[in-house]
């Protein structure tokens, strides 16, 4: 039995109003510092065969904060658990995001997303899915080893584990700093956790209402609450 840790990087300055995607130079904010930290402190009691990051700085800076005093243990990149490569949308707000037609695609058939200029969904699935399967086939079945991406990309493994069509992602959430665990076995996945950022449970009750023509932290006025936020949003705030 393999158990995969899936983490999604700390907060970064654009997490939830803008969609970074591929932005280069985009660091953890220090909220996102603290919450790297604290999941670190977290995961101390696990001993890791590895940890694998996105080539992105926001997911090598929260895989360094895991791997920082476990003596001999690097942080390796993997492009397969890159971002979603969202092209054209790469670095604009969502609110203006979710006025284009793709929005509603993405929102209700996502395996026929493909992003203007970048990546489909169903291509972001594939490539994880096989950096998952790799991983598993080099470290064993004895192995428990710490992925950290991105929140579609978690999301997509996560629907692959559930065995769920593609089309169903978007039920799924990945807050920043957060964990999800798979136990892989010979005969089917587990999902052990999913979403889970530790604490109280404050983040577990309804968001209160919002004044009628306010904007959401996430998104406009059309951004409604069934919405799922493309790249995964910034969490209960």
């Amino acid at each position: 039995m393999t158990t995969l840790l899936l983490v999604r990087h700390g907060l970064t300055d654009l997490t939830g109003p803008v969609l970074a995607g591929w932005t280069p130079g985009v660091h953890l904010s220090e909220r996102g510092r603290g919450q790297a930290e604290a999941l670190a402190r977290r995961l101390e009691p696990l001993s890791l065969s590895a940890i694998v990051a996105s080539p992105l700085e926001r997911c090598q800076e929260t895989a360094a904060a895991v791997a920082a005093g476990r003596d001999g243990l690097k942080v390796e990149s993997d492009d397969r658990f890159g971002e979603c490569g969202y092209g054209e949308w790469t670095g604009r707000p969502l609110k203006e995001l979710a006025e284009e037609p793709l929005w509603r695609v993405v929102q209700q058939h996502p395996s026929a997303a493909v992003f203007p200029g970048g990546e489909s969904l169903a291509g972001v699935q594939r490539r994880a899915v096989a950096g998952v399967r790799h991983w598993n086939a080099k470290l064993g079945d004895d192995a428990v080893y710490l992925v950290c991406s991105h929140g579609d990309v978690i999301k997509a493994i996560v629907a692959d584990a559930l065995g769920v069509h593609l089309d169903q992602f978007q039920r799924i959430t990945a807050d920043p700093a957060s964990l999800t665990v798979i136990r892989y076995t010979a005969l089917r996945p587990f999902v052990l956790r999913m979403n889970d950022v530790g604490g109280g449970v404050e983040n577990l009750l309804p968001p209160p209402p919002q004044a009628e023509g306010s904007e959401r932290h996430d998104g406009g006025e059309k951004f409604t609450g069934s919405d799922a936020a493309v790249g995964g949003g910034a969490g209960t705030t």
